[in-house]
């Protein structure tokens, strides 16, 4: 089968708080698509609220997929998003429909669109041993020690992204080679389909303000009373749903540790660092060529509606990929 031939996917990517969930669903309804998360923490049941996922009501007007659909004690990877995504792709061609894979986890996508290293499992005890040793030294420090050891690596990692640098290193540890090396050498290969990408990379400063006020809209509508449940259960703080952007510092004003403002003012800040991580991954990356990449850098209003320009142009744009196929078919 040549690229052409190929059936089609749609990719909606780009920094949180930058309207992604409603433009998927605006265009799921123009085109008759599936909505398929790529979002490493909505995957997770326990943190609807504070991960941002859609309403129950945008859910019920297309079929959403992979959307809680991990508990909080399963640990999410790229390679299970890769197996996941496919399978929710196929079931959404089956039924006549186009998949929109939404989602702000770069590294999710770049494993789907372009393969993924086949990593042997790292032992619990060296997982346990690179936890330890973080939390011993810092994860900055880790991070040094990682740039002595497999500078390939560190130099795509921040010194701040605790859980990479950890994963980096207990690679390392347990195979002797570092994630850069393992990266160039896929084992998975490419999807057998061909993406369009609508990139949205808005203002920082309109992502910011965004931000900030979505966190308060989630404390309003219970992420407080959310965490508490997901403490409850008691699970291994290492585990990414207790690491999820506003879960420690909210952890941390239960105990009495913090100030609920200031714990809320840490979690925003921890969101907008992220934020600020994404827009410069997807900069990077591509993951559709340029041809086949629409852009949108800005939005109009509080409420991230978008100009009928831009809907316009990226509708062309969208019955113009899918066309094509259709065409070709018919």
């Amino acid at each position: 089968m040549t690229d052409d031939e190929l059936p089609r996917a749609v990719i909606v990517a780009g920094p949180t708080a930058s309207g992604k969930s409603a433009l998927a669903l605006a265009l799921a309804e123009r085109v008759g698509g599936t909505v398929i998360n790529a979002d490493s923490m909505q995957v997770y049941r326990e943190l609807r609220i504070l991960t941002a996922r859609p309403a129950p009501q945008d859910e019920a007007r297309v079929p959403h997929r992979l959307y809680g659909v991990r508990s909080a004690a399963e640990p999410a990877d790229a390679a299970w998003f890769r197996t996941a995504a496919l399978a929710a792709m196929a079931e959404a061609r089956a039924a006549g429909r186009t998949p929109i894979l939404c989602g702000g986890t770069g590294m999710w996508l770049d494993a789907l669109v372009h393969g993924i290293a086949a990593i042997p499992p790292v032992p619990p005890t060296v997982r346990a041993a690179a936890r330890a040793l973080a939390a011993a030294i810092g994860v900055p420090a880790l991070h040094a020690r990682l740039a002595e050891r497999d500078p390939a690596t560190a130099a795509r990692l921040t010194p701040g992204d605790t859980q990479r640098v950890i994963r980096a290193w207990e690679v390392l540890e347990a195979t002797g080679e570092g994630l850069a090396a393992w990266w160039r050498r896929p084992a998975a290969p490419p999807a057998p389909w061909r993406f369009a990408h609508v990139k949205l990379d808005p203002p920082r400063a309109a992502v910011r303000a965004a931000i900030d006020a979505r966190f308060l809209a989630m404390m309003a509508a219970g992420a407080f009373e959310e965490v508490r449940a997901l403490a409850a259960l008691g699970l291994d703080p290492a585990l990414p749903a207790m690491r999820a952007h506003g879960v420690p510092p909210l952890l941390a004003a239960m105990r009495g540790d913090l100030p609920l403002e200031a714990a809320i003012a840490r979690g925003q800040a921890m969101v907008r660092q992220y934020a600020k991580r994404q827009a410069t991954w997807f900069r990077h990356h591509a993951l559709a060529p340029p041809e086949r990449t629409f852009a949108i850098d800005a939005w109009i209003g509080g409420n991230q509606q978008f100009s009928e320009k831009c809907m316009a142009g990226l509708f062309a744009f969208i019955d113009d990929f899918l066309l094509t196929r259709r065409t070709m078919a018919g």
